[in-house]
């Protein structure tokens, strides 16, 4: 066995000093946030808040948690990402599938289509226009439809489609696999990596998204955890500006914007561990070709 050199040696301390600087920068913030959302409102207005809470207080979690409204726009947000990334799945791989043929007639045209809209947008009165007219007004679809295509996540997704070996599907054809049996049997097994990236992505984009709703939903019962949190913030800053807020509010607006990141970040922060190991590889793959 060969031992490293001693350069070597000092390039890995080195690499691993500066990587572990990284890692603390990198967690500090959400650490501070976590401990923020658990102190009192006099320590967090003096700035004495850093890593660990001080003034232990759950009254912001408390009056979140006890009021049904919120758990009602919870269950909203969760049906909405999952309908919307369903939907957009199915649009994005059926396009990126499409495009990665280089013997489709009209290719290029479509590449541009898409393209097009990444730096062109018909604008909100249009887009709104359009959503009532449609009759989308008032339900999931106001929200999955307007946003089932990503053209980075397309671009990506394409650039992975045409990666994989041409005779694989030649020989599926040959056996006598149509073209979605192509797709559905061939394919996508061997495309899990990118698939659960796009998920990923889609899932995180869906489940923070508010001013689709804010614009769209005309009831509080409609409405994700995202809009209820924000006008939560709103109530509580200005209340306690205005002078009127008791001592309950003044707690809620020192550490509601604490509160609102940890309720918003956790359900992303327990499903990222399981499509992590799937995340660069499919980024990179479906992202570099050669």
């Amino acid at each position: 066995m060969v031992r490293p050199s001693r350069s070597y040696r000092v390039f890995q301390g080195v690499n691993g000093v500066i990587l572990s600087l990284v890692v603390v920068v990198t967690l500090y913030p959400f650490v501070n946030i976590v401990a923020r959302s658990f102190s009192g409102e006099r320590q967090i207005r003096a700035g004495e808040v850093t890593l660990w809470p001080k003034g232990f207080n759950l009254t912001t979690y408390k009056i979140v948690f006890q009021d049904s409204m919120f758990w009602r726009n919870y269950g909203n947000t969760v049906f909405y990402t999952v309908v919307s990334t369903a939907v957009a799945m199915i649009l994005t791989t059926c396009y990126a599938y499409v495009l990665s043929k280089k013997h489709l007639k009209g290719r290029t045209a479509l590449v541009g289509i898409a393209v097009f809209t990444m730096f062109f947008t018909g604008g909100l009165i249009p887009h709104y226009v359009l959503i009532t007219t449609l009759g989308l007004k008032n339900s999931v679809w106001a929200i999955a439809l307007p946003n089932a295509i990503s053209v980075f996540n397309l671009l990506v997704m394409k650039a992975f489609f045409e990666s994989l070996p041409v005779e694989l599907e030649e020989a599926a054809q040959i056996d006598g696999l149509s073209t979605y049996g192509i797709l559905l049997r061939v394919v996508l097994p061997l495309s899990k990596a990118v698939v659960a990236t796009m998920v990923l992505f889609y899932s995180v984009s869906f489940w923070n998204s508010w001013f689709s709703a804010f614009l769209y939903m005309d009831s509080s019962d409609l409405m994700p955890v995202t809009v209820y949190l924000r006008n939560m913030i709103l109530g509580a800053t200005g209340g306690s500006t205005a002078g009127a807020g008791t001592e309950q509010l003044s707690q809620v607006g020192a550490n509601i914007q604490a509160v609102t990141i940890v309720l918003t970040s956790l359900p992303i922060l327990c499903v990222y561990p399981f499509v992590q190991r799937y995340f660069v590889s499919g980024v990179m793959l479906g992202a570099v070709k050669g």
